[in-house]
């Protein structure tokens, strides 16, 4: 199985969604941008977010791919960015625990 960051890595989605999702992602909020993607409530770890960010935003691409009319593209970026901001935090927290 590959890690977390090998999966982020590894996503190959439309340049100009990528790119979209790359400048959000600077101005990522983890407490107001997740709570929004993911529900309101208590966060969960940045790992465990990525692994659900991750299966949402497959589903969405599944929708955009087959083109279902319920594919929301803001919803989409939404994820995508969420994606990018918490793989930021992780590498972040990875990079600290070894230092």
């Amino acid at each position: 199985m590959q890690d977390l960051m090998t999966m982020i890595t590894t996503l190959r989605r439309p340049r100009l969604l990528a790119r979209a999702a790359k400048i959000g992602a600077q101005e990522y909020d983890r407490d107001r941008h997740l709570q929004r993607v993911l529900g309101y409530g208590s966060l969960p770890g940045t790992g465990s977010a990525l692994v659900r960010l991750l299966e949402l935003e497959r589903e969405v691409n599944a929708q955009r791919l087959t083109e279902d009319a319920a594919y929301s593209l803001v919803r989409h970026l939404d994820l995508l960015i969420a994606l990018l901001g918490e793989a930021q935090l992780f590498k972040a927290s990875r990079a600290a625990q070894y230092q």
